[in-house]
């Protein structure tokens, strides 16, 4: 048995619940990180010869709360946590309905009104869903190094302020629902499209995501929430036709719709029904709205594009952010034609952030392809590569630099 291998799977599946539950334990993230390493170490050490529990997640908890305790005795900080240390057994429920609620009480905890929302949804990405600072920075298109320094400042503040680790009561929920559906569809589309690496997709990275929107759902079943179920369904649903053989990527138009999950959709399109009839329809109603023109569409061509730049221009007017509007410019390049698209996106080319984003490039070198000169579609592709670190997309945008140097002969 290769028990470095369980151990990483293992750490995988359960790392994330595990510091979940330490840190409403423990009262402490940094304390509840570093006696999740500690954990896993011990794991490490003692499993290969006695074997692997039959609930590791329940043993990680116990060992983890364990060495935070002793942790805190030797720094001597046992009166302000004379609960924890009156006993060398954990005394703290670990009870199985406790342990699962503790990653909503996490989010809840980050994503706390008492902190800014750039502090929450970098806390609960950073801290919650275990991406590096490197892949928060990205998703929200920020440098690494203030990025590591504003989580610092987050939890700082959750300690000082004793933001409380708990689900906020029936009056509290709608006020703070928006920022907590925010976070959960970043560390969804961390998932669906990483940021960095060889790999397009991390499976389990969505999966958290789907897992917090569906315990959201049981708890406050309101249309945003479905309405985010929808989306995130039915993006998922095309997940595996996204990558070829080679894990390259595989862009919409280009898929192939048999491989699409039809049981996804179904569940999709049943979500999005629960959506529209809860009134206000919000952003990602309307998401899930546009996604659904995708799927129901035969092809590209067959898709119904006039409809999806009036979901788009609907979005705009609740949200009106840049990345929106690039997406509405591109759809009304499959309306009207590449060069109007163009001509929407040069008008965006005063955003900073739009110009440092390689989707903005990769938009501008597609368009550029389809409507001509090559010479632009080449250094917009360019452009793009030098922004993106995620492999399949440069392997990607390196097939069509290859294509427009072939066809340039």
């Amino acid at each position: 048995m290769n028990h470095d291998a369980t151990i990483e799977r293992l750490y995988r599946q359960h790392s994330r619940r595990v510091l979940a539950t330490l840190i409403r334990l423990l009262g402490d993230f940094e304390l509840a990180e570093e006696a999740l390493q500690e954990a896993f170490m011990a794991a490490v050490q003692q499993w290969p010869a006695q074997g692997v529990p039959e609930h590791p997640a329940a043993w990680l908890i116990r060992t983890g709360q364990r060495r935070g305790i002793d942790q805190i005795r030797r720094r001597q900080t046992s009166r302000q946590h004379v609960h924890l240390v009156a006993s060398d057994e954990p005394a703290a429920s670990l009870d199985e309905r406790s342990i699962q609620h503790d990653p909503l009480r996490l989010l809840f905890t980050c994503c706390h009104p008492g902190l800014a929302l750039d502090e929450r949804v970098a806390l609960t990405l950073r801290e919650m869903c275990g991406l590096t600072t490197e892949q928060v920075a990205r998703a929200l298109l920020q440098r690494p190094a203030a990025l590591a320094q504003r989580i610092v400042r987050a939890k700082r503040r959750v300690r000082d302020a004793g933001i409380p680790y708990e689900v906020p009561d029936a009056r509290e929920l709608p006020r703070r629902l928006p920022d907590v559906l925010r976070v959960i569809y970043l560390v969804f589309n961390e998932g669906y499209s990483q940021s960095a690496g060889d790999a397009l997709v991390d499976v389990s990275l969505s999966a958290e995501a789907m897992e917090l929107a569906q315990a959201l759902a049981r708890l406050l079943p309101e249309g945003e929430v479905y309405g985010l179920l929808a989306l995130m369904w039915l993006h998922d649903a095309r997940r595996d036709a996204r990558q070829g053989p080679c894990g390259e990527l595989v862009p919409l138009e280009e898929q192939d719709r048999g491989r699409w999950d039809r049981q996804r959709i179904h569940d999709g399109l049943a979500h999005l029904g629960q959506a529209l009839a809860l009134t206000p329809t919000g952003p990602y109603t309307l998401q899930a709205s546009i996604a659904a023109e995708h799927v129901r569409a035969s092809s590209a061509q067959a898709t119904d594009w006039g409809r999806i730049v009036m979901l788009y221009e609907a979005l705009y007017r609740q949200q009106p952010s840049p990345v929106i509007a690039l997406n509405r410019a591109a759809a009304v390049a499959m309306r009207d034609g590449p060069e109007v698209g163009l001509r929407l996106l040069e008008a965006l080319e005063a955003h900073k952030a739009i110009v440092n984003y390689h989707l903005f490039h990769a938009a501008r070198a597609d368009l550029h392809r389809r409507a001509g000169p090559p010479r632009e579609a080449r250094l917009a592709y360019e452009r793009a590569l030098a922004l993106t670190s995620q492999q399949p997309e440069r392997r990607f945008l390196q097939r069509r630099l290859a294509e427009l140097a072939s066809s340039s002969r």
